[in-house]
């Protein structure tokens, strides 16, 4: 999650220019840090020689050999030089260079008697051993053997193994020898010297290798250590300098009848302990000056909306205005009709913002906004449009933050901020995730934020049976959806397309409707409206299809994953989901959660086409075992990683370099723990580290 590891003020790497420096800024290198820091991908053992008698098929050996000729065959492009080689100390075993690219001179230069050394992966042929293309080059009888292991960097067009090899060990020896990591820290943790971790990475003795391939060398150590305190630092300064800033103090109305007491009084069932919990951490927030800065996350049907809402009360009894903000517009629709339904009632001014608005209603609804007149303002990321205008805006909430992307979450905090009128004052912030964060995650990415997790459902929530099913049995599972219709429940197919693609051979929305219309219309089988819903319909197709279908106009449900968050029909009592194997963890497990809302068993139906890849099976029996979206979410960042779980792919930003936030959380913790300490008693190592793995790049911590 790092931006390109450097030093603003690190010199660009000696020697770099022309081709060979664009090559450079290709890769990402534009000081000697970053050369420092750009590690090998792998490495080749040439410390020890293998005699010819002493070849293995298939081994990766270095050798010594005298060539016997050289001869260039075929035509272009099958053009290859075959070069044919003895031991040095014996006439007995020989071994063939097959070349496949190559110039004249080296022709040339492959004489009679020309001793070689040779590196690469030996393999029996019809005519005895051979290498393709390995490494080589000339060397005399008393020639040393390289005394570390040869390392092989990530590359591009115009940047030779050579060349890079010599760009590192002159940055290595350029670089600022000073550890930004005191002595008694890096003791505290077990932490090597970073100049010496860097030396042995780029050159290590041949014993590490083991160690090295298995991402458990103490050098690997302090580089994943440095990767993650240089994050834990920036999220701390990010938080220091948000509680800097002042926000508007909500303070719990008194009085008989506060509004948010009166909407306790309309709801029509009572707040888990959990929910109670996560409205005190936040209502205490509020009444503080400086911003909150809170993500609220819980399991799909855990109850956030309700414990955001009394939130928003809070904000409007104190007289100032609360905005919520949805990814979707389904999503932000459903929250304006559910809020609407419980506020207005009791006095409260709702207006709508989306984009799908005709010019006149938005209009209109920008004069409520800027007025006043709207307390509630609801909407997607229309919300954030430079022409909105808030009286008196107090409280952001962001549903679903990471679908936003990190960019729009930045651009949501600077445009509330104009919002405001030029108050000067802050909005608090109020993230909301159904997609259940794991501790390490939270920790790397959200490292300045609070968070509050509703860790229980409601009663009355029953659990879903899951079920892992060919493709081969469609035509089975066709027809218990129309038995299912027939008894008057509803059900949701999802598919992963919206039309024919010509690369993906995946089952697509519009013609699994077509196909289901025509099957469930059948002889024999119920009459059932089966409705289709995806993202490239109008706004009003959209809703007008979802009002059907909470209606229970529509039995069926055909839609892409537009459906995945903020769908509330309790009458739906199956999902099934084609293609399951090619969604992620945390994506099957919100669409699941769109069922089991009422009373009756619910089912979700995986279905796959095989050949299954390890990996889809493993996801698949996840989704079959785990019913707590915790510990789903747990498994998903160790399968894909932290990218999809928090919006990162959207934003461009890269994840981290070294460190895994899926095995190296003890690692994290002690980065955080001394963040801590650094930033007390060490604030210029502090900032001088930051610089030299962060740079610029940071600003979106504080998103």
């Amino acid at each position: 999650m790092s931006a390109s590891p450097r030093s603003p003020k690190s010199p660009r790497p000696a020697g770099s220019g022309g081709a060979r420096s664009a090559a450079l800024e290709r890769l990402g290198l534009r000081s000697d840090w970053d050369v420092a820091l750009h590690l090998p991908l792998r490495y080749e053992d040439e410390t020890r020689l293998t005699a010819l008698d002493a070849l293995c098929d298939g081994a990766v050996v270095t050798a010594d050999a005298v060539v016997i000729d050289a001869q260039a065959q075929g035509r272009a492009p099958r053009r290859q030089l075959l070069v044919h080689l003895r031991d040095a100390g014996s006439a007995q075993e020989t071994l063939t260079l097959r070349l496949f690219h190559f110039y004249p001179h080296q022709l040339k230069t492959l004489q009679p008697g020309v001793r070689l050394r040779v590196h690469g992966q030996v393999r029996q042929g019809l005519f005895g051993w051979e290498m393709v293309h390995p490494g080589w080059k000339t060397v005399d009888e008393h020639a040393p053997l390289p005394t570390t292991l040869t390392p092989v960097y990530p590359t591009t067009a115009g940047l030779p193994q050579s060349y890079l090899r010599k760009a590192v060990a002159g940055a290595l020896q350029r670089l600022d020898g000073r550890d930004t990591v005191p002595q008694d820290e890096r003791a505290r943790h077990h932490l090597p010297d970073l100049a010496a971790s860097l030396r042995i990475l780029h050159a290590p003795p041949s014993s590490a290798l083991a160690a090295l391939e298995a991402g458990e060398h103490p050098a690997q150590r302090r580089l994943k250590f440095d990767e993650l305190l240089a994050q834990q630092l920036a999220q701390q300064q990010a938080r220091t300098q948000r509680l800097r800033r002042k926000s508007p103090a909500l303070p719990v109305a008194d009085g008989d009848a506060p509004l948010p007491q009166r909407l306790r009084a309309a709801l029509p069932f009572t707040l888990t302990a959990a929910q109670e919990r996560c409205v005190a951490e936040i209502s205490a927030d509020l009444t503080q000056t400086a911003p909150m800065h809170r993500l609220l996350q819980g399991d799909v049907g855990s109850g956030k909306t309700v414990v955001a809402a009394l939130a928003a009360a809070q904000a409007m009894a104190a007289g100032w205005q609360c905005a919520i903000m949805a990814p979707t517009e389904i999503l932000a629709a459903q929250h304006a009709r559910k809020l609407a339904d419980w506020l207005e009632p009791l006095g409260v001014g709702v207006a709508w913002l989306s984009g799908s608005q005709s010019r006149k209603e938005r209009e209109a609804e920008l004069l409520r906004v800027a007025s006043g007149q709207a307390q509630l303002v609801l909407g997607t990321h229309a919300v954030i449009q430079a022409q909105v205008r808030f009286a008196r805006l107090a409280l952001a909430i962001v549903d679903e933050q990471h679908r936003f992307g990190v960019a729009q979450r930045l651009a949501l905090r600077d445009s509330l901020l104009a919002g405001t009128q030029g108050s000067g004052l802050q909005p608090h912030l109020l993230m909301m995730s159904a997609t259940p964060i794991p501790r390490t995650l939270a920790m790397a990415m959200f490292g300045d934020l609070d968070v509050s997790t509703i860790d229980t459902l409601p009663p009355g929530r029953s659990p879903v049976r899951t079920t892992v099913v060919s493709a081969e049995r469609r035509d089975d599972l066709i027809e218990r959806v129309g038995g299912l219709i027939a008894q008057g429940r509803q059900a949701y197919w999802v598919c992963p397309l919206v039309e024919e693609s010509e690369t993906l051979d995946l089952q697509n929305a519009v013609a699994t409707h077509a196909e289901l219309s025509a099957a469930l219309a059948a002889p024999g089988q119920a009459a059932a409206r089966v409705g289709l819903l995806h993202g490239r319909m109008k706004a009003g197709e959209k809703r007008a299809t979802m009002q059907a279908f909470s209606a229970g106009e529509i039995g069926l449900l055909v839609a892409t994953t537009v459906i995945e968050v903020g769908v509330d029909v309790p009458n739906a009592s199956l999902m099934v989901i084609e293609h399951a194997e090619r969604f992620g963890l945390s994506q099957l497990h919100q669409l699941r959660g769109r069922v089991g809302r009422g009373a009756a068993q619910s089912d979700c139906v995986l279905l796959f086409t095989s050949p299954l890849s390890p990996t889809a099976r493993e996801r698949l029996a996840a989704m079959r075992e785990l019913a707590d979206g915790f510990a789903l979410a747990q498994k998903d960042l160790e399968l894909r990683g932290p990218g999809e779980l928090l919006g990162l792919r959207q934003s461009g930003v890269p994840g981290l370099r070294y460190a895994d936030l899926a095995l190296d959380a003890t690692l994290l913790e002690a980065a955080r723990d001394t963040a801590q300490r650094l930033l007390q008693s060490a604030p210029e190592a502090a900032r001088q580290h930051v610089a030299r793995w962060l740079g610029e790049g940071f600003d979106w911590l504080s998103a």
